[in-house]
């Protein structure tokens, strides 16, 4: 019986964003011929990272952006079409990043608000409270 498969200290599987795959894997991957691949990137509808000879290397999420690409195209839109379907994709992502950033910090001041500020309090030794404010 064999049990899970250890991974050495400090590896960490690669990011979503991480280009790892060469063109042949990504084509298999997608479904894709190679070649369509490299129009998709002339195009500039999947723009891969490079390798340092020049190679083009796909992260996976190139994969899911050329599969998107690939299920819109089956769908009968035209490359145009794909083009602005994903840039307004994207715009639809960023705004929903801003809006989550907007909740957290109008969640943060309205907390500041309700929070009653630290005051500090000093006791004298006779029977009297003094609470100094600040200003």
């Amino acid at each position: 019986m064999s049990g899970p498969i250890s991974q050495p200290e400090g590896f960490a599987p690669p990011g979503p964003d991480l280009p790892v795959y060469v063109i042949s894997v990504a084509a298999e991957l997608t479904g894709l011929h190679p070649q369509t691949l490299r129009t998709y990137d002339r195009l500039g509808l999947v723009i891969p990272g490079r390798a340092g000879g020049g190679g083009r290397r796909y992260s996976l999420h190139d994969i899911e952006q050329l599969r998107e690409v690939a299920r819109l195209t089956a769908e009968g839109l035209g490359l145009e079409g794909v083009r602005r379907v994903l840039e307004l994709e994207n715009q639809v992502t960023a705004l929903r990043l801003r809006i989550r950033e907007l909740q957290a910090e109008l969640a943060g001041a309205q907390a500041a608000l309700t929070t009653p500020p630290n005051l500090p309090v000093r006791v004298s030794t006779g029977s009297q409270l003094v609470v100094w404010r600040r200003r």
